[in-house]
């Protein structure tokens, strides 16, 4: 019996590290990945719901084709997400915790648009296990969104 329990703890302590992001002795300045997404008509919809943030703006085409955008726009924090997408999944990737993050809205991104996030390592906190990110989302290589991020990252350490 005691042999079975080692058996699945093993498992599970290697399943795990299987899921688990870098770490922060893994990182460096400069280090960069991205996240790519075509925005639909029911990615939109699904946000309101999810949000609650049902401004016609997003969901009235009528409505929308009377404002300075000239049509429905995706919600600025749908596409804000997919820099939660590459920092949770990606770089650190999973156990990082997302501490903060500014963001400057630069232009609007409507259904059909391909999101692409970006970011970038730009300063290690060692005494603190945090990075500070550059994240950028374009469309077709025009910035949309840009901000910084600042995440806490395990440390091979931690698991001592």
């Amino acid at each position: 019996m005691e042999l079975e329990q080692a058996k699945e703890a093993k498992r599970v302590k290697e399943a795990n590290e299987m899921l688990h992001g870098l770490y922060f002795e893994d990182l460096s300045e400069g280090m960069q990945d991205a996240y790519a997404k075509t925005i639909t008509d029911a990615d939109v919809i699904t946000f309101a719901g999810i949000s609650g943030d049902t401004n016609p703006v997003h969901l009235n085409h009528e409505f929308a084709s009377e404002t300075m955008f000239e049509g429905q726009v995706a919600h600025g924090m749908l596409t804000a997400s997919f820099i939660s997408t590459v920092i949770g999944t990606k770089l650190p990737g999973p156990g990082c915790i997302y501490v903060s993050q500014n963001l400057r809205f630069k232009a609007p991104v409507k259904v059909g648009d391909t999101v692409m996030a970006t970011c970038t390592v730009t300063k290690l906190i060692p005494e603190k296990r945090m990075i500070e990110m550059k994240t950028v989302c374009s469309v077709g290589g025009k910035q949309v969104l840009d901000g910084n991020a600042t995440i806490m990252v395990p440390s091979r350490a931690d698991k001592t």
